[in-house]
């Protein structure tokens, strides 16, 4: 028989704590998938940084043979064109540094720390302007369920912060 010990860190230190738990094991997952796409997005960069992945990338892009209705991929074309292989780099150390941001966000609200609702809070809500910029000018069902998700993190993480909480126990 073996005795199962729980870690006291990973254990809610009160009931506010634990009623909690549920909500912002969520929003850690949300953000460790962040996470995980933008450091794909930043291997992708990286990697179309050569001028001879940049350039198999477009021509595959000019000869895929897709019924191009909108002309979404020539878009694509004409915008990987303008910017050049060398500004991918650029594009993957902003990734990694949103990757970075958000891997904190996740791993503190996983863990249920207190600064990580406020580094939350500040990180994710000072992008909702931009956010609701971008989806009133360039309109995404996708942009819209970011914003409306990432408005509802803000609240939901602010009732929760303010709530006060009780002495730490000494284990």
């Amino acid at each position: 028989m073996t005795e199962h010990h729980h870690h006291p860190r990973l254990q809610p230190s009160s009931e506010i704590e634990a009623s909690h738990s549920l909500g912002l094991r969520v929003i850690a997952i949300y953000k460790a998938v962040k996470t995980v796409c933008l450091i794909l997005v930043a291997i992708f960069a990286f990697h179309l940084d050569r001028e001879q992945n940049f350039e198999k990338l477009v021509h595959w892009l000019e000869h895929l043979s897709l019924t191009d209705s909108n002309g979404l991929r020539w878009r694509l074309v004409e915008l990987l064109q303008s910017l050049g292989p060398s500004k991918f780099v650029a594009i993957g150390l902003v990734a990694l540094a949103y990757a970075a941001i958000f891997a904190t966000e996740g791993t503190g609200l996983w863990l249920r720390k207190h600064w990580a609702e406020w580094f939350t809070v500040v990180a994710t809500g000072s992008l909702i302007p931009l956010e609701l910029y971008e989806t009133v000018h360039k309109f995404t069902w996708l942009k819209l369920g970011a914003l409306v998700a990432n408005v509802a993190i803000v609240i939901y993480l602010v009732r929760i912060a303010m709530q006060p909480r009780p002495p730490k126990r000494k284990d």
